[in-house]
């Protein structure tokens, strides 16, 4: 991977406040994420993983430390079109085909009709879905109405895809299949991913570095560089290395439940 950093956190706080008190989201995340890097953030619910990727993208406001995408603020980046966002929940238009919905940040960004068309093709292409763009979303499966907003993301080509658990709600045979497709996706754009995961199969097979968090106040416990080998066929989840990586996810779960 390269050695650019996408991604630099530094003594990142943040609080909610609430009609029952403070909330402490965030405690002290320091993290740097390189250019082409897939990262996966697990820990159990309620840890801060969702409210980093919505720091990242703008959407919440740190209360101390600082976070910089591409050298600059969160806001800045969103401001210069840095990220695609990919959400738990494929948030697709049902009255608009799968092309329309495809479409419809770039329509917001301006851009001519023949490039709307040529990017939403290519997407379509690239998660192979290209036979049904004319389709609504209503008839398409979960996994592939997640295709669609994975397309939607990647459709105006920001070199960051923020990722909010988005296979959480689908069978674990459409998850792997998926699992497999984001993997040779990652490989073909070289794009940097922040993928948040509660499955720790999940989070070792498709990641370069996972980082693992405590309860919260969402604490970095550990951060596991990944040894496996950038073809990973799904069939690697039986080998010992991948097992011991498994392993180490898990101590780190542990001990961030013992630090509470």
């Amino acid at each position: 991977m390269s050695q650019d950093p996408v991604i630099e956190a530094r003594s990142l706080n943040l609080t909610f406040a609430t009609n029952d008190g403070p909330v402490h989201a965030l405690s002290d995340v320091n993290l740097t994420i390189n250019k082409g890097d897939f990262v996966s953030f697990i820990g159990p619910s309620g840890c801060g993983k969702t409210t980093f990727l919505r720091a990242l993208a703008a959407l919440e406001e740190p209360t101390s430390g600082t976070i910089l995408v591409n050298g600059q603020t969160p806001d800045q980046a969103r401001q210069k079109r840095a990220y695609g966002y990919v959400f738990q929940h494929a948030g697709l238009y049902p009255w608009r085909t799968i092309a329309g919905n495809i479409k419809l940040p770039l329509e917001i960004m301006g851009y001519s009709k023949s490039e709307q068309l040529r990017r939403t093709d290519e997407v379509l292409r690239l998660v192979e879905l290209e036979d049904f763009s004319k389709k609504f979303p209503w008839q398409l499966s979960g996994g592939m109405q997640q295709r669609a907003s994975i397309a939607r993301a990647l459709a105006f080509d920001a070199e960051l895809l923020l990722m909010d658990e988005p296979f959480g709600a689908l069978d674990e045979i459409v998850r792997d299949h998926l699992n497999e497709q984001l993997l040779e996706l990652w490989k073909r754009t070289n794009k940097t991913i922040c993928f948040v995961t509660h499955s720790i199969p999940e989070a070792v097979f498709l990641s370069t570095k996972i980082v693992v968090m405590s309860p919260r106040p969402g604490r970095i416990t550990d951060v596991i560089e990944s040894s496996l080998s950038v073809d990973r066929p799904l069939e690697i989840r039986d080998s010992t290395e991948f097992i011991e990586i498994a392993q180490r996810v898990r101590e780190g779960l542990r001990a961030g439940h013992g630090s509470e």
